[in-house]
């Protein structure tokens, strides 16, 4: 009970502080040569540093679904594919997460434009609050197809009316990816072969957006002859000249599509997922930028509290924080799920970067060696 009632606590209040903060998650989906898929994305939170952790979960696992006012009656779950997720505050709260079917789901905040249906108590066992729903979905099922079947039988809650609402980023091992939005208390699920996704508005309106560039174009443009003034680029990329570079989501959609779109290929997964993190290297929130002039509310490293890109072609699981970033592993297919414990990590275990001295090398000094020397006399 006890835990329950800290992670009620925690999951009204998170929430809460999003919404009165600056949150600006971005995610892409990049796929390699080798039939790889990787899925990655920050997680920016301004306001305050978060207890950032990642969780174990064994197949077998029980949870029981939060009510709102701690109610009981939830409905609970049992484990059927064990996964690795990372969240913040408490273990049930997963951000982002891979089940060892390769399913692999994440939650983006969307706050003012969803809206799910109103608590029932009548249906308490059959209600799944919106930050619990990660956790539900990689516990129960390996597909889409299956999660879409499995979502007739509930409804998601928000566990407090004022909280801010969230969308969902579900990728399948086969590479398909959709959306799932709640509004109007309605589920929906969009399709989504580019792969990116941001906060609000919702997902329709922000690939309708992109029609707006349809101009922008990688490589160089021009040059061009205007009245006989010839008219060259300043350098190179020219052709992105009007790419939006502010961190509002529509922005960060957009900037995210076209360099997830442009970037090369690579012939790995492996690969994939070291791009994945020079892509994301684009959304990095400095502390500060998103409030007024005075008004940071703390110095931390970085707004952009981790990034995490995922391998679901070899299940291995990237990551590195504000505090570190030399990039971790956890390799999940060296994970036994039906022995495991249950457990929890923080993500870094020193909050100082890795710093690694660079040894400088010297010439060999020469030895001087001495020889007897003969001295003859010439004479005539």
């Amino acid at each position: 009970m006890e835990t329950r009632k800290l992670f009620y606590a925690l999951a009204v209040a998170m929430p809460l502080v999003a919404a009165n903060s600056a949150d600006a998650c971005t995610g892409i989906t990049l796929k390699s040569d080798d039939g790889g898929v990787v899925v990655a994305r920050t997680i920016d939170w301004s306001r305050e540093e978060m207890n950032n952790i990642y969780v174990v979960i064994p197949r077998g696992y029980t949870q029981t679904a939060i009510l709102p006012n701690n109610a009981s009656g939830g409905m609970q779950y049992t484990a059927k594919y064990g996964y690795v997720g990372l969240g913040m505050e408490q273990a049930e709260f997963i951000v982002d997460g891979t089940n060892e079917a390769g399913l692999s789901a994440a939650l983006f905040y969307f706050p003012k434009y969803g809206e799910y249906k109103p608590y029932d108590a009548a249906l308490a066992g059959q209600s799944i609050g919106d930050l619990q729903f990660v956790s539900w979905v990689l516990a129960n099922f390996s597909t889409i197809d299956e999660l879409r079947a499995g979502m007739q039988n509930i409804r998601i809650i928000n566990i407090d009316s004022r909280a801010d609402t969230v969308h969902w980023r579900i990728t399948d091992p086969s590479g398909r990816q959709v959306v799932v939005e709640v509004v109007d208390g309605e589920v929906n699920f969009y399709e989504n072969p580019l792969g990116v996704l941001t906060n609000a508005p919702s997902f329709p309106w922000h690939r309708s957006n992109l029609n707006n560039y349809v101009n922008l174009t990688p490589g160089t443009a021009g040059p061009v002859d205007m009245n006989g003034v010839k008219l060259a680029a300043f350098g190179s990329g020219s052709g992105f000249h009007g790419l939006p570079g502010d961190f509002t989501p529509p922005s960060r959609f957009v900037r995210a599509a076209f360099l997830e779109s442009y970037s090369l290929k690579q012939k790995t997964a492996f690969d994939s997922a070291m791009q994945a993190f020079h892509i994301l290297n684009n959304f990095d929130v400095p502390t500060g930028v998103q409030f007024a002039v005075g008004r940071a509310p703390n110095n931390m490293p970085s707004a952009t509290q981790w990034t995490i890109a995922t391998d679901l072609k070899n299940m291995v699981i990237y990551y590195h924080t504000m505090y570190d970033r030399t990039v971790r592993s956890i390799d999940m297919s060296a994970i036994d799920f039906g022995a495991v414990a249950f457990q929890t990590h923080p993500l870094d275990a020193s909050k100082s970067p890795t710093i690694v001295p660079v040894q400088i090398e010297y010439a060999p000094t020469p030895v001087m060696v001495e020889t007897d020397v003969t001295v003859v006399e010439m004479t005539e």
